[in-house]
């Protein structure tokens, strides 16, 4: 058998390799585009800002090591220009010229491309992408260079990885985002916390805002933006987004959405003998259903494995699982991670949902280095499945999440957190684990012992407010028309409470929510409708930093 690999990289040398593992008879060829067949791609921002010094650290292997060790024919600088399906054919250009290739199996991992919005200016030498080993070689050598001022045009993962490396290296840094915060798949309480960091890293944020031209200038460019603003710049960095790179296979029938190919649950396409993985497939949410390409190296090197299974043993073949988009990224002292779906997509699949928030500590809180970390879970209405969740902090976001995205995948509501087994010692953790909390917190929600009111309910009319932080706690900052009660006091004050509320439902809040629920289960008890602020003062002024000082 011989099978042809269109791409490299994640999905496409994980089948090779797979393949090989398999069948020590087949004739494996890889046919890459570009230099390097397999390349750390997720770690060239860390090139740029000089914490993976040798550029030979980011190959992963060799056509020559992918030779010897698993005698994979792998063809740098061939780029196939054409698929003919019927005669199971593959068309390869190259510096020697165009030749016709047979194949018994096609495997398709061509990847995504940068998307070049229609923005004045964007063919300026000084605009770069970061998405090969040329890329990030040509992003230092520009610093060494002596460039001093970037602009990032997108605030998604790859885009603020390009940040921090660039201001790790001493340049002012700009990073521009359309959407109304930095990294658009996180809830804006939590991205809010990424954008304060920024800023403190001294990073320039513009939220809500896009670029409308590019000015190239003899010394420097000019991004200018619709708001009027104008940023000079040595190096504008583009990362606004991918879309699949798909031309030539949709040119010989490959089925596609939007760009995407379409395949099965074993990778394969609509084309007899073709299989297609990585970035240019299209995937199905495990959460809400919602189709759409999935970028991300895990779930691309997990299905070239399957994809290869399958071509090899078909009848043994796992079918690929539907993505969750666990994702993590790392800016400056902070960790920011997601799994699962958002409000965006569950609001688009019309499931119904409840969100809750907690602020718990990375490990026991009387051991030396504890840091506070902020997670949110979303969990279905109607029966508490654990539909997505995000986490940003110092330390020990990383964990949880992998923890939450364990429970989504294998379906876990929220309650079920609370009877993990979990490690815990004092340097790593609490007897309850956030993770336990969570569930805590949810079992509570779901059984209707606490009512919840989210920070974007403020505005609304109709209730009486109840602070129940400390008396130095509510001089520093408070909702106005707050009524100050530390929890401690509030059964003592019961009647001055409720002739205060005067028959509306009280709203209470605390700093991070823990406190309040003590205060509120009191009023609940005592007859008083009332509800308790998710996340407390901490999502509050996530939210809303201009209400509250």
């Amino acid at each position: 058998m011989r099978i042809v690999v269109v791409g490299g990289v994640a999905g496409g040398m994980s089948a090779a390799a797979r393949a090989r593992r398999l069948d020590e008879n087949a004739e494996i060829i890889v046919f890459e585009r570009g230099e390097h067949p397999s390349f750390a791609n997720c770690g060239l921002p860390y090139y740029v800002s000089g914490e993976i010094t040798d550029r030979a650290d980011l190959l992963v292997q060799t056509p020559e090591s992918l030779r010897e060790a698993l005698d994979i024919d792998v063809r740098i600088r061939h780029d196939v220009i054409a698929v003919d399906p019927a005669a199971k054919t593959v068309q390869v250009r190259s510096d020697a010229g165009v030749e016709t290739v047979a194949y018994d199996a096609l495997v398709l991992s061509p990847g995504a491309s940068a998307i070049r919005p229609p923005l004045p200016g964007l063919d300026s030498p000084r605009v770069q992408t970061l998405r090969t080993v040329g890329d990030a070689v040509q992003m230092r050598d520009t610093v060494t260079d002596g460039a001093q001022r970037a602009v990032v045009l997108g605030a998604g993962f790859i885009g603020l990885e390009a940040a921090e490396g660039l201001r790790m290296q001493g340049l002012a840094v700009d990073v521009v985002e359309l959407a109304p915060h930095v990294l658009p798949p996180l809830e804006s309480e939590i991205a809010a916390r990424i954008s304060a960091e920024l800023t403190a890293m001294g990073i320039t944020v513009h939220e809500g805002v896009g670029a409308t031209a590019i000015e190239s200038g003899s010394d420097e460019d000019v991004v200018v933006l619709a708001d009027g603003t104008r940023i000079p710049a040595d190096v504008v960095v583009l990362s606004v987004g991918v879309r699949p790179d798909t031309q030539v296979f949709l040119d010989a029938g490959v089925a596609d959405e939007r760009g995407a190919l379409i395949v099965d649950e074993h990778g394969r396409t609509n084309l007899d003998g073709i299989w297609a993985v990585g970035d240019a497939v299209i995937s199905t949410d495990r959460i809400t259903g919602l189709r759409r390409p999935v970028a991300l190296a895990g779930p691309a090197n997990r299905a070239g494995r399957l994809v290869a299974d399958h071509i090899v043993n078909p009848d043994t073949a796992r079918p690929i699982p539907h993505p969750l988009g666990t994702a993590i990224v790392r800016v400056g002292s902070l960790t920011a991670a997601l799994t699962g779906a958002n409000r965006s997509a569950l609001d688009a699949a019309g499931i119904e949902y409840r969100t809750i928030h907690l602020h718990a500590d990375n490990h026991a809180g009387y051991f030396p280095g504890a840091v506070q970390m902020s997670l949110l879970v979303h969990l279905r209405t109607s029966d508490g499945l654990i539909l997505g969740a995000q986490g940003v902090g110092p330390d020990g976001v990383d964990k949880r999440i992998d923890v939450f995205a364990t429970a989504i995948a294998n379906r876990m509501t929220g309650p079920e957190l609370i009877d993990l087994d979990l490690a815990y010692a004092p340097p790593y953790g609490s007897a309850k684990d956030p993770v336990n909390l969570a569930g805590m917190i949810a079992e509570n929600v779901l059984d209707g012992e606490l009512d919840l009111w989210y920070a974007d309910q403020l505005d609304e009319p109709g209730y009486f407010l109840l602070d129940a932080r400390s008396r130095e706690e509510y001089d520093e900052g408070h909702v106005d028309g707050a009524l100050l009660v530390p929890h401690t006091q509030v059964r003592e004050r019961l009647d001055e409470i409720r002739e205060a509320a005067a028959g509306r439902p009280i709203r209470v809040y605390c700093q991070s929510g823990k406190r309040s629920y003590l205060a509120y289960r009191i009023l609940r008890q005592s007859g008083l409708e009332s509800a308790n602020l998710s996340g407390g003062m901490l999502t509050l002024r996530a939210v809303h930093p201009e209400l509250v000082p």
